[in-house]
């Protein structure tokens, strides 16, 4: 098989020993050529423009611009690239917000040795791949109202441990408005508590600690 008629793969991911390990799977493969690595999202869009690659192997969590935002840019520059969503996340959440915006598959790291080539190979010949676990939590959640960005502030609050009072303070909202954000949350993510509360939202990837 030439050259040119070789699957190019783009593998963008901040840690060189997963880059190094995602590479040499690749590589391994007698049809498929690794055309770059990139450690950072703007980093990924200059290399995808320089190499028109077939399909893009993106993690999510990167220092700058993270997967999401290179995702968004990619696919609002090139309407037609493939790009595979890397995560440590099996939250329904991140992955929705992934398939919005364009993503084509979604693939735990830990199912890397076993799942990549083959997802790969699906997300080329024009499949999405979805591992059915996130699947089943995608349609669990999918009738759930959206927890909103002000009510994700006073989550993160909470989540610092901080009190109702210094997340009113920090947010310039009153004490009262707080214990309505918080009870709201308590309602929309099904949860006991607040610890209940972060626990759920961090599993799920509203929230990173």
């Amino acid at each position: 098989m030439t050259e040119h008629s070789t699957l190019k793969v783009l593998i963008v991911d901040d840690h060189p020993l997963m880059r190094g390990g995602i590479s040499g799977e690749v590589g391994a493969e007698p049809d498929m050529t690794v055309v770059g690595e990139a450690s950072d999202g703007a980093e990924a869009l200059a290399l995808f423009r320089l190499h028109h690659p077939d399909i893009t192997l993106m993690d999510i969590r990167m220092p700058g611009i993270n997967g999401l935002d290179a995702l968004a840019s990619i696919r609002q520059e090139f309407p037609h690239a493939r790009i595979i969503v890397l995560t440590t996340f099996v939250g329904d959440v991140q992955a929705l917000r992934a398939f919005k915006l364009g993503a084509m598959g979604y693939l735990h790291k830990d199912m890397l040795r076993s799942e990549l080539v083959k997802t790969i190979r699906l997300v080329h010949a024009g499949h999405r791949r979805i591992p059915p676990q996130i699947a089943l939590e995608m349609a669990e959640h999918a009738s759930d109202e959206f927890v909103t960005a002000r009510e994700l502030e006073v989550l993160s609050g909470v989540a610092k441990g901080n009190s109702n009072k210094i997340i009113a303070s920090d947010l310039y909202i009153s004490e009262h408005t707080v214990k309505n954000h918080v009870k709201s949350i308590l309602a929309k993510l099904s949860a006991n508590d607040r610890t209940h509360a972060v626990t759920i939202a961090v599993k799920r990837g509203f929230l990173e600690l």
